[in-house]
């Protein structure tokens, strides 16, 4: 019987280990899952008898390494930044590893070293990285194999509502970690590189410069730019391709209104605000404005988001931003706490509410002198609030990729990601078996 080590099993783990545990007789497996609470793996196991559930500091050395040593395949749903600690244990004790982060320069660091050991670490094998790189490099392949040269590759993700769920001005609630989604953007410009030109876009503009996407049955949406989209050309073989670009998808109205909470300096995380505990979320609002005691913050908010801007206060109406009645009561917090206090409190998933995941990629290619257009688009839509899109479209990959490397079958040594056939083909055939299913169009323009 093989042993799989779990580290961690929050919202994304559901359905890996609901995957995991439908296969694991036939496969032989036995699974242990570690976690700080042990309820929250007892709800996911009920009782499995090929499940064990255990609670330990996971990022302890000393707690987590027997347990790794008992392991044949080590899974870190940790969050990103423990990867690499854990990372070195499996190398140490000869462990194979999953992870669905992206290869932080530390570990891209521990390649060879784990080349040597005999050791597979398979990182970004969730959705955004993940699905994002196995369903692109699949069609980048298929047009190379044609004789085909790229000259376009644009790429769009997000985490959304299902059409039905959208009963709010912002058409989104969060269906994944809201402080990243109240951090996204910062640390950097976004890079990529059009029809030959690099640009850059900074911060305060990233919200403002969108691109407007259709797709077929599930109508409009609105993609901001990803920090970086230059290094994806090497890692896709496209190094001398005229336009690159990945982005992450809204729904309209979201992003402009989202570029007025930047403008504010509400998502700035740099500094704590005083007194933050006693601020309601109109004092809030208000000790972003000008000081003029005559004028409501009512009116100082709408002279903020000027005229070209007056029809997104209802969405700040909405959101409970000029409440006084009641403070956040959030000691020593940031602008970037705060705002989440107040997002998550009105964009929390509702018991019947249904998360959805859209991804869309574009190609442009020559081909016979001839130009070409690919668009790949997926949508999944979550069963309900625990096996939402974002924890199938995150946890059946890791799931499929622990099959593919228990069995024999992937046999890799090294760091490394989804981008090469003997990875992608199979875990693309299992997802579409599941429900993951891409939709191609080939034209000519």
């Amino acid at each position: 019987m093989k042993n799989i080590l779990i580290l961690g099993a929050g919202l994304s783990a559901s359905s890996l280990i609901r995957y995991l545990l439908k296969h694991s007789e036939h496969e032989s497996w036995s699974i242990t899952i570690v976690d700080k609470e042990i309820s929250l793996i007892q709800e996911k196991i009920k009782g499995h008898p090929f499940a064990k559930a255990m609670s330990f500091n996971a990022l302890d050395p000393e707690q987590r390494r027997p347990e790794i040593e008992k392991s044949d395949l080590v899974i870190s749903m940790l969050p990103a930044r423990f990867h690499v600690d854990v990372a070195r244990d499996c190398l140490d004790l000869k462990k194979d590893m999953i992870t669905p982060s992206y290869v932080s320069a530390d570990m891209r660091s521990l390649h060879n070293q784990a080349k040597k050991a005999g050791v597979l670490i398979l990182n970004e094998i969730g959705v955004d990285p993940g699905i994002d790189h196995m369903s692109a490099m699949k069609i980048i392949h298929s047009i190379q194999k044609r004789g085909g040269k790229m000259t376009c590759f644009n790429s769009f993700c997000g985490g959304l509502l299902e059409p039905s769920s959208e009963n709010n001005p912002w058409k989104y609630k969060f269906t994944w970690n809201p402080r990243n989604v109240v951090l996204a953007g910062k640390g950097g410009a976004a890079m990529f590189i059009d029809h030959g030109e690099y640009k850059y876009i900074p911060y305060n503009k990233l919200f403002s410069r969108l691109d407007q996407i259709s797709i077929d049955g599930y109508g409009d949406f609105e993609g901001y730019p990803n920090r970086d989209s230059l290094s994806y050309r090497s890692l896709y073989g496209l190094d001398d391709i005229d336009t690159i670009y990945r982005g992450t998808l809204r729904r309209p109205g979201f992003c402009y209104g989202w570029d007025v909470f930047v403008e504010l300096g509400m998502t700035d995380d740099s500094y704590v605000m005083q007194k933050s505990e006693e601020l309601s979320p109109r004092a809030f609002l208000n000790a972003f404005l000008p000081y003029n005691s005559s004028i409501p913050v009512e009116e100082k908010f709408k002279i903020f988001l000027r005229e070209d801007r007056a029809y997104l206060y209802d969405q700040f109406e909405w959101l409970g931003i000029f409440e006084k009645e009641t403070s956040f009561g959030e000691p020593n917090a940031t602008p970037a706490m705060m705002l989440q206090k107040l997002l998550v409190n009105k964009m929390s998933l509702a018991p019947d509410d249904r998360d959805m995941l859209v991804m869309y990629h574009e190609f442009e290619f020559n081909i016979d002198k001839v130009s070409k257009r690919i668009t790949s688009s997926m949508i999944n839509i979550g069963e309900d609030q625990v096996y939402t899109a974002m924890s199938n479209t995150v946890g059946l990959p890791i799931g499929m990729a622990a099959k593919l490397i228990l069995s024999g079958e992937l046999n890799k040594k090294g760091v490394h990601i989804p981008v090469t056939p003997d990875i992608y083909e199979p875990i693309l055939k299992e997802l579409e078996e599941n429900g993951v299913i891409f939709n191609d169009k080939e034209i000519e323009i």
